[in-house]
């Protein structure tokens, strides 16, 4: 049952400020909204919880992420249905998704179970050494603190709630502050009831966690500037995700800001690979380019093609299988009305020439497709900005060295593909030094949309696909980014942590 309340360490508050939810289907429900108060108690409480959060042993927090995913489960019916009318997405979309929401659960339970990530190094005491003797040294990573998360709009249960940012810092052992998204906040609210539940039965701090529900732009504000928050979680958009970014910097003690903030994935058609199954290598394009809407931040967007035959007959198969693509809710009006006009963007570029338009409106989106020189694509930056929905741009470069200079030309990207044949490799292995600077993931052969949750997976890139090169917002490498190395020198070994010891 829906409360239309947050979730303030441990107590569900209610408030005068309301919103009502924009479902694309079914009845709206009213909720209200976050304000700055709520974030202050809210971090409050996650600050109090810390110290015994952070005590907690691997076991102990491994059994509460757990719990969380059998709660998600047990309610499963129920945040499919609403989830599905808040966002449009289907049913089956939904369900894949809370098995990856839980799988990531059982999957950060697993890791640090084993304790690898903790890094723990000893430096053991040389007493006689000349000309000094050298201390016991022993490091740790311990976590930073209470930590911020904000909600995506796209992934309603992966990315939010009790998402790859939320487990990540509960499986480091930081008490987590959501600020929910106003897309889906009954989904928000059934999977935090979810968390509370699982909190309770472990018997842990209701400071743990807590979900903030919608407010204005104050409040994300609050949330990033409270001097009790140690770190950032986002995934959203360049604007939005760099507006934080810059507030967490201009702190009197600033703090890291994880923020994912999208890409256009380009992809990479070599010319054996082009010649032999162009029009193979085109269907999978438009599955990819339209899957969910293109509502994902790694939709390819685009494709870079060497001029000639194979080329024209690449477009032309390209064209067919979009064309077949019919209309798709998309998950806000907002958003609906931003990809209407990142298409009308692209249309009005220098060279831009259009190969399928078609017409949407409302929430609706239907594939767009348009080409451009390469020439012209150097000349023109802003063609290579993200545009969220399922829109193609296809560069046709001259030859291998413009399709390089291209590469070169690229800011930072979350993907980068190269679709080649054993003919192409000579050619890849020029691209790959450059195409590895720029993205924290490069792919053969296959399309960048769907990110497998595991040890290696790495979800991030240069600014501005991530707002910190040096991490990831999926797979077991994000518990990184809310622990910090911690050294001991000469401690007394009862007094350190059991993991140190």
């Amino acid at each position: 049952m829906l409360t239309g309340k947050h979730l303030i360490a441990g107590n569900w508050v209610g408030g005068a400020k309301t919103f009502t939810s924009q479902p694309a289907s079914g009845e709206a429900h009213v909720f209200s909204a976050g304000t700055v108060e709520d974030v202050v108690a809210a971090c409050e409480g996650a600050e109090a919880a810390f110290p015994s959060y952070a005590a907690t042993t691997r076991e102990e927090r491994a059994v509460f992420l757990e719990r969380i995913a059998a709660e998600i489960d047990a309610r499963g019916a129920e945040i499919t249905a609403i989830g599905s009318a808040e966002t449009g997405l289907p049913t089956a979309r939904l369900e894949g998704e809370r098995g990856r929401t839980t799988g990531q659960l059982k999957l950060f339970a697993s890791h640090i179970r084993k304790g690898d990530y903790l890094d723990r190094r000893t430096d053991v005491a040389l007493p006689n050494r000349q000309p000094l003797p050298r201390p016991e040294i022993r490091m740790i990573q311990r976590p930073v603190g209470p930590v911020a998360v904000f909600g995506a709009s796209n992934f309603p249960l992966a990315f939010s709630t009790a998402g790859g940012d939320t487990v990540s810092a509960l499986a480091a052992g930081c008490p987590v502050v959501v600020k929910g998204h106003s897309a889906h906040p009954g989904t928000a609210e059934l999977v935090a009831q979810a968390v509370d539940a699982a909190r309770i039965a472990c018997g842990l701090h209701p400071g743990v966690f807590s979900l903030v529900q919608g407010g204005n732009r104050a409040v994300g504000e609050a949330l990033v500037t409270n001097p009790l928050i140690r770190a950032v979680g986002f995934t959203g958009s360049l604007g939005g995700g760099r507006a934080l970014f810059d507030l967490c910097a201009r702190r009197p003690d600033p703090i890291p800001f994880f923020g994912e903030l999208g890409s256009v994935n380009p992809m990479f058609l070599l010319p054996a690979a082009l010649s032999a199954r162009g029009e193979a290598i085109a269907k999978g394009w438009a599955g990819s380019l339209t899957m969910g809407a293109g509502q994902f931040c790694t939709n390819p967007g685009i494709a870079v093609v060497i001029d000639g035959p194979e080329a024209e007959a690449f477009i032309g198969a390209a064209k067919f299988a979009l064309g077949a693509v019919g209309a798709q809710t998309m998950l806000t009006d907002g958003i609906a009305a931003a990809y209407r006009a990142g298409r009308d963007r692209v249309a009005a570029g220098a060279g831009v020439q259009a190969v399928l338009t078609t017409v949407c409106d409302m929430r609706n989106a239907t594939p767009c497709l348009f080409e451009i020189s390469g020439d012209d694509w150097l000349g023109n930056h802003a063609l290579a900005e993200e545009v969220f929905g399922p829109l193609g741009l296809i560069v046709r470069v001259r030859d291998q060295a413009q399709m390089k200079a291209v590469a070169e030309s690229l800011q930072g990207q979350l993907t980068c593909t190269l679709h080649l044949d054993a003919d192409d490799h000579a050619v890849a292995a020029g691209l790959l030094p450059v195409l590895e600077r720029k993205a924290g993931r490069l792919l053969a052969n296959g399309f960048p949309t769907g990110v497998e949750v595991s040890e290696a997976m790495v979800h991030g890139g240069p600014y501005p696909a991530s707002t910190n090169f040096g991490a990831t917002s999926v797979g077991t490498l994000s518990i990184r980014r809310w622990l910090r190395p911690v050294a001991f020198q000469n401690m007394p070994v009862g007094l350190l942590a059991a993991d140190l010891q």
